[in-house]
C-alpha cells in the first residue's frame, strides 16, 4: 500500500469523526425509545443497596449492563480519542470496543491508534472490531493486536452501499462470519452499524455459530448520513434513517437466538434500562460519549460515566429490579412507531403492559431477630 492511500483511509477516519460530531450537535431527536415507558407502581421501588448491577454474557462477566461501544481509531485524532476512552474504561471499569481495524491489516503504521487501547487499560474488557468479508486469519491478527477479550464483528451492508468508496460484494459475508467465529479464539459479538438486526438474521447468525449479537439499530449515529456527506452529489438522502430500531429489534428478536446487546440511539440511564427491559444484557453508548471525549477527555467523560452508573442504580431501586435481568418483568406501555412496528410483526404489545402479574410483589428485608422491631422496649 502507497502512504497516499494510507493518507486517504486515515482521512476517511477523521471525516467520520468529524460527521458523527455535527450530528450531535443536532437538537436532541425523538427516536423509538421515547414511543415506550414504564407503568410506574408507587410501591414497588426497593433499597438502592440492593442492587447489583453486574450481567453474565454467555461465559463473560460485566461489572455493569453498559459498555463503550466502537467509535474510532487509525489516525492521529483517533488516537487521540481511544486513548480518553480507553483512559474512562479504566477508571469506571466500563468494557469497551475499538472502531473498525481494518485499517491496521492494510497499513500496519496505524496499529498504534489501537494498541493504545490496552496500554491505557491493561486489565480491561476490550473488544476488537473487524467487518464481515475477511478471514479468520485478519480475526486473529487484530484480536492479538490489541489482547482483545472479544471481537465485535460488524456487518454494515448500508453504509457500504453509500461510502464513496464501499465494497458490496455482500453475498459471501455469511461464510465470512462462520469462518471468524470458529478461528478468533475469543467471543465474537456480531454487531449492526446502526441498522439493525432482524429475526431473520439472528435465526442465520445462530445457524453460523454466533452466541452473542447487538442489534445496534437506527436512531443513533447515522452512517448512511454520514457516508452521503463525503458524496459528491449527496444523492442518497432518500436513505437516511434507514433500518429498524435496537427497540424494535429485540422486540422481534426470536427464543433460542443469540444473547443480546442494544446498541444505536442511547441517549440516557432511562434509555439503557428500556433496552434492559426488553431483552438486552447490556446497551451500548458511542454518540453520547465522542462530544466530551474529544472535547473535554477522560477528565470530562469520566464523571459522566459515573453520573450514568449511579442513576442506573438508582433507576433499578426505582423499579423494583435487584439487577438488570429482573426489568424484564416490568410493565411497559408501547406507542407510536414502536406499537405499530409490533402490530405489523405479529406481536401483542398489549402483553408487555401485564408482565408484573406474574411476578411476585417485592418484600421488604426483615429485621434480625435481635434488633426491635417496634419504637422501644417500653412501646405498648
Amino acid at each position: 500500500m502507497t502512504a497516499d492511500a494510507s493518507n486517504e483511509h486515515q482521512r476517511r477516519k477523521d471525516d467520520h469523526i468529524a460527521l458523527a460530531g455535527q450530528q450531535q450537535l443536532a437538537p436532541v431527536a425523538r427516536n423509538d425509545f421515547d414511543e415506550v415507558e414504564f407503568v410506574h407502581h408507587a410501591l414497588d421501588g426497593i433499597d438502592e443497596s440492593r442492587v447489583r448491577l453486574g450481567v453474565r454474557l454467555g461465559d463473560v462477566a460485566w461489572p455493569m449492563p453498559l459498555y463503550i461501544n466502537g467509535m474510532t481509531g487509525g489516525s492521529d485524532a483517533a488516537t487521540r480519542i481511544n486513548r480518553e476512552l480507553a483512559i474512562t474504561a479504566r477508571e469506571t471499569g466500563l468494557p469497551m470496543a475499538c472502531g473498525s481495524m481494518s485499517i491496521t491489516l492494510r497499513h500496519p503504521e496505524t496499529a498504534d491508534g489501537f494498541r493504545v487501547l490496552r496500554d491505557e487499560n491493561p486489565d480491561g474488557f476490550i473488544m476488537a472490531n473487524l467487518g464481515a468479508g475477511r478471514s479468520g486469519d485478519d480475526a486473529r491478527k487484530v484480536v492479538e493486536l490489541i489482547g482483545a477479550n472479544a471481537l465485535q464483528l460488524h456487518l454494515n451492508a448500508a453504509q457500504e452501499t453509500v461510502m464513496p468508496e464501499g465494497e458490496r460484494a455482500f453475498s459471501g459475508w455469511a461464510r465470512s462470519v462462520e469462518q471468524i467465529v470458529a478461528a478468533a479464539g475469543v467471543p465474537v459479538i456480531v454487531k449492526e452499524v446502526g441498522f439493525g438486526l432482524s429475526r431473520r438474521t439472528l435465526l442465520r447468525l445462530s445457524e453460523l455459530g454466533v452466541r452473542i449479537a447487538d442489534v445496534s439499530g437506527s436512531g443513533g449515529t447515522d452512517f448512511v448520513s454520514i457516508e452521503n456527506s463525503r458524496r459528491r452529489f449527496g444523492d442518497y438522502a432518500f436513505l437516511a434513517g434507514y433500518g429498524q430500531s435496537a427497540l424494535a429489534c429485540l422486540l422481534d428478536a426470536p427464543r433460542g437466538g443469540p444473547e443480546l446487546l442494544a446498541s444505536g440511539g442511547v441517549r440516557s440511564p432511562l434509555d439503557v434500562v428500556k433496552a434492559l427491559a426488553l431483552g438486552a444484557r447490556a446497551a451500548g453508548v458511542a454518540g453520547v460519549f465522542l462530544k466530551p471525549a474529544t472535547e473535554g477527555g477522560a477528565e470530562a467523560l469520566v464523571p459522566l460515566v459515573q453520573r450514568w452508573l449511579t442513576q442506573l442504580r438508582q433507576l433499578h431501586a426505582l423499579l423494583g429490579a435487584a439487577e438488570p435481568s429482573e426489568l424484564r418483568h416490568t410493565d411497559l406501555l408501547l406507542r407510536g412507531r414502536v406499537k405499530e412496528f409490533c402490530e405489523l410483526r405479529g406481536i401483542d404489545p398489549s402483553g408487555f403492559s401485564h408482565r408484573r402479574d406474574e411476578a411476585p410483589l417485592p418484600t421488604a428485608p426483615q429485621p434480625q431477630a435481635s434488633e426491635p422491631t417496634s419504637g422501644g422496649p417500653n412501646e405498648r
